[in-house]
């Protein structure tokens, strides 16, 4: 039977080759934990964060929110989503004369879903168009 100094002895040198030699097994646990951590913590903050904002607890206000993702569409449907798609259709056609055909195929992706987003949105979404995600329609 080993001692109480023994123990200690052989549970700080675990201790200190795990944090100066950190197996990948070890990293994975600790990033894990720290963000079983952070979910927790973050839940319990948003939880009591919008009793204080309205008077009925649990009622969400998303105006905020509608008036981004529209600001984001109204972006991706205008001359910067033209700018996207011929970028990405240009990378792809690069892509694919070198031989990445995998990259090819991404940017293929992101070049046709940024042509047919307007067709998505209103299929989706059941909107004309991109002011239907504004708050006040």
């Amino acid at each position: 039977m080993k001692s109480i100094k023994e123990k200690y002895v052989e549970v700080c040198q675990k201790i200190g080759a795990m944090k100066v030699a950190p197996t990948s097994k070890t990293a994975n646990t600790a990033m894990f934990l720290f963000g079983i951590t952070v979910f927790t913590v973050g839940l319990a903050r948003v939880a009591h964060a919008n009793e204080l904002a309205s008077e009925a607890p649990g009622v969400y206000d998303d105006t905020r929110m509608g008036e981004a993702v529209a600001l984001m569409f109204r972006y991706m449907e205008g001359t910067f989503g033209a700018l996207i798609m011929t970028a990405a259709g240009f990378g792809a056609i690069l892509s694919s004369a070198f031989g990445q055909y995998k990259a090819a195929l991404g940017l293929l992706i992101i070049a046709v879903g940024t042509f047919i987003l307007r067709s998505f949105i209103t299929t989706f979404f059941n909107v004309e168009d991109i002011d239907g995600f504004s708050p006040g329609n």
